[in-house]
């Protein structure tokens, strides 16, 4: 690969990590986050020089990148101090699944390898396509309640909420999905979502284990239908909030069992 395209990426955040992988460009990557968890394999080979929103900016700038990739205004004091030394820093804000695409073509345009990301997008749109088109020959379409954290109760970001549409159900607060920051999500009364009666509950508590018989105890919620069917389930926050591939391939294929499942049990 010419020398014009980077050759030493420090991933700030795990979604830029797992496509670099996907894409075959893993030796590209010198340093990662803390955090991540796709691949597996990423965490043995390469060395953690971050958190979400703190970086050892010493180290970082040891390994000698040529780009760094971040994610979302909550990396931006990482991205200002890497500046100030003079690294070339990319944060992405994707938050919707056509941002999430375009964040791929973009970053396989800045690494040189355009055609072999196009065919991955392409792969991947393709197989939403699909599972999109087999939502109308549901019976019924579920009411879902997606939990992102339980104090306070935040509902779902906006890839979540369209992923949720295409897999089958309906995000029960997809107006609060329009705004990006969590803060706008924060759902202050618990009695709100006795009032949608979704048929499904999805956590995802960043971090930590979603406790469903917890959820199923606040005061009033036993008249949720959700409830009353133990219909209460888990995707595993590194599945479904990690805005790139695991949200597009394992995120919404859980998404999809969970309402198929749903559906069978009402036949």
């Amino acid at each position: 690969m010419p020398a014009i395209y980077p050759q030493r990426i420090v991933c700030l955040t795990e979604e830029t990590t797992e496509l670099l992988y996907l894409l075959g460009e893993e030796d590209r990557i010198v340093g990662i986050s803390g955090y991540t968890v796709r691949p597996i394999c990423a965490r043995k080979e390469k060395p953690k020089v971050s958190a979400f929103t703190s970086a050892k900016i010493d180290k970082i700038l040891a390994l000698e990148p040529d780009l760094v990739l971040g994610f979302s205004d909550l990396q931006a004091d990482i991205a200002s101090a890497l500046i100030k030394q003079g690294i070339n820093v990319h944060v992405f804000n994707q938050r919707s699944v056509q941002e999430i695409l375009n964040m791929m073509l973009l970053l396989g345009s800045m690494i040189g390898v355009q055609e072999k990301v196009e065919t991955y997008v392409y792969g991947l749109q393709q197989r939403l396509s699909a599972m999109r088109e087999k939502a109308p020959s549901f019976a019924a379409q579920p009411v879902i309640y997606f939990e992102e954290w339980n104090d306070p109760m935040i509902s779902a970001i906006k890839w979540v909420s369209e992923l949720i549409e295409i897999a089958g159900g309906r995000d029960c607060f997809a107006n609060l999905a329009q705004h990006p920051l969590g803060k706008d999500r924060i759902i202050a009364d618990p009695k709100e979502v006795v009032r949608r009666q979704p048929d499904i509950i999805i956590g995802s508590w960043c971090g930590k284990k979603f406790r469903p018989e917890q959820v199923a105890q606040r005061p009033g919620w036993q008249r949720i239908p959700a409830v009353e069917n133990n219909d209460l389930y888990e995707i595993k926050s590194a599945e479904i909030l990690q805005p790139g591939p695991a949200a597009l391939t394992d995120g919404v294929s859980r998404l999809h069992d969970i309402v198929v499942q749903w559906q069978k049990d009402r036949v």
